[in-house]
């Protein structure tokens, strides 16, 4: 019997979840944050654009954008498909800092990404076992449940894997 891997795309602002031996890859991480949460069977990964929906003036019409509500949100779809908190892990990627005037704190995205995950990972109780963060480099991410690896690929910088 062969099973068939398939490549589950995620798209900015977006989550999915599958089960192996398929992988999930997104491309665009520049400010952005790929998070992956996995066990050995199953993961999702979300495309977070933004850390904190609080901040936003208007009513949120997609809570996958933000830090804050998309790994509630990515925790929910682990929920239900019955996989427990106990033993999940995280990997995440991104977070650069893609505005060349570094110096506003507001426009340190990436950082401010990168921290809001974190935060969130650690409210559940989720281990982060690799990350590859910050620079001044977009990233695509591909994450294959079997082997637990993140490929990333960096512009101009090649392939490289945690």
């Amino acid at each position: 019997m062969t099973l068939i891997k398939n490549v589950v795309k995620i798209g900015i602002a977006d989550l999915k979840v599958t089960k192996a031996p398929n992988t999930l890859k997104t491309s665009g991480l520049g400010s952005c944050v790929g998070v992956v949460i996995y066990n050995s069977k199953v993961a999702g990964l979300a495309h977070v654009m933004l850390p904190d929906s609080t901040s936003s003036k208007r009513p949120i019409s997609n809570k996958l954008k933000y830090a804050d509500t998309a790994v509630d949100m990515l925790m929910e779809e682990l929920k239900k498909r019955g996989i427990s908190r106990t033993g999940l892990k995280a990997k995440l990627a991104g977070g650069a800092h893609m505005f060349s005037n570094q110096n506003s704190n507001m426009l340190k995205i990436g950082e401010r990404n990168v921290e809001a995950v974190l935060r969130k990972l650690k409210e559940y109780q989720i281990r982060v076992v690799a990350k590859d963060v910050g620079g001044s480099k977009g990233r695509t991410i591909e994450f294959n449940i079997d082997t637990g690896m993140l490929e990333i690929r960096t512009v101009h910088e090649g392939v490289s894997q945690i």
